[in-house]
This record gives C-alpha cells, sequence and structure tokens, in this order.
C-alpha cells in the first residue's frame, strides 16, 4: 500500500517505478479518486459546520419570538442532517475506492534492480560449486524416476487421495525429507540467531492482505467453507506477527524462521511440471522472515541470502545467485535474489530460494510501526522474506545430485547424523 500523499508529490517517480514493472501510469487516477474524496470531505465538513451554527440560530429566533424564522432554520437543519448522513456512506464508498485502486498496485522496484520484462532478463550475479561428475556413461535419472523405481515416491496412491500434485513419499525418503527440514531448522536457529516460530497454518484475510497475497491473487490461495484460507507460505504468519504492533526501536531487527507446509493451487500452472514433486499443491518449506530498520534491510537481505546459501554449501550442492529483473519480481519486493540450484535429472538450474526486501510495502498494509529511541515519532518498518530452503525441491536436488548408477542415493554428510548415520537410501 502506498501513501497517497507521496504519490501526489511523486507522481512522476510513482509512475516511472510501475513503468520498470511494465504497469501503466496510475499516479493521475489515484489522485483523481483522492480529489474526489476530499471534496466530498470538505463539503461533509462545511455542511457539518453550518449545521451546528444553524442549531444555535433556532435558539435566538425562538428566543425573539420569531417561529417563521425558527421553523426556516429547522427545516435547513434536517435537510443538512439527511445530507450528512447521505453524505458519510458515500464518504466511505470514496474511502474504499481509493483503497481498492492502491491495494492491487505492486511495489516500486529499487533503483539497483536491473530492468527487464521477465525471467530472461535477470542477471547472474554468481556461480557457486561445480556440476557433479558421475561414474556411469547414462543420462542422470530425474528424481521421480529414483523415486519411482525404488517405492519410495508414490504419486499413483496419492492421485487416488488427492488428485494430481500430490505425493505419498516413503521411508527412506520419506526419512530424507523430514532430515532435510530439520537440519535447515537447527541452522538458521542454531547458527544463524533466528527464533523458531510454530505458526497457524490456517490464516485470515486481513493476514494475506498484510503480505499482498490479497486481493489480487486469491485465485493461488485454498480456501476453507470458513473464514480461513491455508497459508501459501509461512511468509503469511510470520510477517503478521507485528500486524498492528508499535515496536521498540532497540527490538529491531527481528528474525523469526518455521519450518511449514504452504498450500498452493498453482492456479497459472497448468502443464507446467507434472511429473515429480517440482510444483505441488502441498509441500513443505524453512521460511525465513526479518523485521527492521528502514536504514538497515539492504544489508539484511544480504545477510538473509548468506544464510540461506549456507544450506546448499553444506549440502555440497551446485547453485548460481540470480539478481531479479523488475519485471519479474514479486508483488511485494522491491528487489529479490533468486537462489537457483543445479538438477541433473533436467540438465538445468531451478529455483530453490526467493529471497526479498519489500521496504515498508507490507508494513504499510498491516501498520506495523516502531518508535525511534528516545522520540515519540513512528515509522513503519521494513519487512523481508526468504525460503531457507523449499524443501521438496532440496530433496529433488539432492536425490539428482548424489545420484549412484545403480539408483540409490548417497546421503550427503551434513544430513547422515540426522538419518541416524546412513550413508546411502535406495
Amino acid at each position: 500500500m502506498f501513501d497517497i500523499k507521496w504519490i501526489r508529490e511523486n507522481s512522476e517517480a510513482f509512475d516511472a517505478g510501475l513503468a520498470r514493472r511494465g504497469y501503466e501510469p496510475s499516479a493521475a487516477k489515484l489522485i483523481a479518486l483522492d480529489d474526489a474524496r476530499r471534496s466530498h470531505i470538505t463539503k461533509l465538513q462545511d455542511a457539518q459546520n453550518r449545521r451546528n451554527a444553524a442549531s444555535k440560530e433556532i435558539g435566538k429566533a425562538k428566543a425573539c419570538g420569531d417561529e417563521a424564522a425558527a421553523q426556516a432554520v429547522i427545516d435547513e437543519v434536517a435537510k443538512l442532517k439527511a445530507f450528512i448522513q447521505d453524505g458519510e456512506e458515500e464518504e466511505r464508498k470514496l474511502v474504499a475506492a481509493l483503497d481498492a485502486a492502491l491495494a492491487v498496485i505492486p511495489n516500486l522496484p529499487h533503483d539497483d534492480v536491473p530492468d527487464g520484462e521477465d525471467e530472461a532478463g535477470n542477471v547472474e550475479l554468481r556461480v557457486v560449486g561445480e556440476k557433479p561428475v558421475f561414474n556411469f556413461n547414462h543420462k542422470p535419472k530425474e528424481h521421480f524416476e529414483l523415486g519411482e523405481t525404488h517405492g519410495g515416491m508414490d504419486f499413483a496412491t496419492a492421485a487416488k487421495l488427492s488428485g494430481s500434485r500430490f505425493v505419498v513419499l516413503k521411508g527412506q525418503i520419506a526419512r530424507l525429507e523430514r532430515a532435510l527440514g530439520q537440519f535447515m531448522i537447527d541452522m538458521h536457529t542454531l547458527e544463524s540467531g533466528y527464533t523458531e516460530v510454530s505458526p497457524p497454518l490456517l490464516v485470515h484475510d486481513t493476514a494475506l492482505y498484510g503480505t499482498g497475497q490479497l486481493p489480487k491473487f486469491e485465485e493461488d490461495l485454498f480456501k476453507t467453507t470458513g473464514d480461513h484460507y491455508l497459508i501459501p507460505t509461512a511468509e503469511v504468519p510470520l510477517t503478521n506477527l507485528v500486524a498492528g504492533e508499535i515496536l521498540a526501536e532497540e527490538e529491531l531487527p527481528l528474525r523469526v524462521t518455521a519450518l511449514t507446509y504452504c498450500f498452493r493451487s498453482e492456479a497459472g500452472s497448468a502443464g507446467r511440471d507434472t511429473r515429480g514433486v517440482l510444483r505441488q499443491h502441498q509441500f513443505q518449506k524453512c521460511e525465513l522472515v526479518s523485521i527492521t530498520r528502514p536504514e538497515d534491510s539492504l544489508d539484511e537481505l544480504e545477510r538473509m541470502l548468506s544464510c540461506a546459501e549456507n544450506v546448499l554449501k553444506k549440502l555440497g550442492l551446485h547453485y548460481r545467485v540470480m539478481t531479479l529483473c523488475s519485471g519479474d519480481m514479486g508483488f511485494g519486493a522491491r528487489k529479490t535474489y533468486d537462489i537457483e540450484v543445479w538438477l541433473p535429472g533436467q540438465d538445468t538450474f531451478r529455483e530453490i530460494s526467493s529471497c526479498s526486501v519489500c521496504g515498508d510495502f507490507q508494513a504499510r498494509r498491516m501498520n506495523a510501526r516502531y518508535r525511534l529511541k528516545g522520540e515519540k515519532q513512528l515509522g513503519h518498518v521494513h519487512t523481508l522474506n526468504g525460503s531457507g530452503l523449499a524443501v521438496g525441491r532440496t530433496l529433488i536436488a539432492v536425490m539428482e545430485n548424489y545420484q549412484n548408477a545403480d539408483g540409490t542415493v548417497t546421503v550427503p554428510e551434513a544430513l547422515r547424523p540426522y538419518m541416524n548415520g546412513l550413508e546411502t537410501i535406495g
């Protein structure tokens, strides 16, 4: 959500930022909506002032015995009262119209974000590690081929139970998935200073509005028959921990993490990644969220990125970091880094983490503020979120990068303590 006052004072910069996103100019339309609201409020205030003055005139007219004059003013007051009552409803409509228009406008890209229309405009920042060298001559298998061979990934039963884009994991592969999640949450809490949180997986629409999924992306969500939505990411409950709060400056930065299931309808993904577990309706992810002072948020983004990268480094996986261009960033982001891991079975890099700084975009939507030390002044916090990592996609990466000629998978050394010392699965 944007401050309409800021848009008035920076209309050219606002429209220029939207243009970088591929959006049409909106400042004039928003200012016109605000003008209508302000003009109507002025009329209401004038009517209220006149009503107050007229009410005093009634007493004076009656005191002078001028009943005709008193009745004329009484009639006027009645009309003013009706106008004000109707006008208050009209004011609510005008405010709602402005809020609705503001709610679907994306965040503006940071100055150093590269311009571009889609993923083709993303810029490679660095490449870490090397592609694995296998001791067999056949093409490396994809994760679902490895999983189905040994019965650890059962897509047929999942389809019977729930339909497409689900999987039943069994035995050692189920254990490997659990080990990955525990490994990640331990790294972030024990080594990187994040506080572990176990949040609700069902939230109200206000929480999703705060982080920007609503109102624009409702089709991507699963809604219950009641007044709840399943979370598409733990970013939603974790960021909303500070919704409506006024934090002390000394409390910042706040760093929280959660290992949760996430639920997405994948409404816009028909026909994409239909094999395997790359794009599921239900998946686990270790989420990282930071709440900072404005002046610290860009440094915090680099720190968050490093925390996510460290997971891949400990697992010995080859990856690259991409700076997303202005046209490929998420709705609420000002700047985003994607981490893409190498998948030998697909012979390509695929996204495994996305780390974003949102500035005060989400904080304004959820009214999350902080009090500057020693002052009465309040400011909006900055919010950041990132995957540290997507567990299912890390499972894919481990299986494909550590596969052996006989179809077994070597367990990375970092995970063996979580696998009771098991060195090979399958």
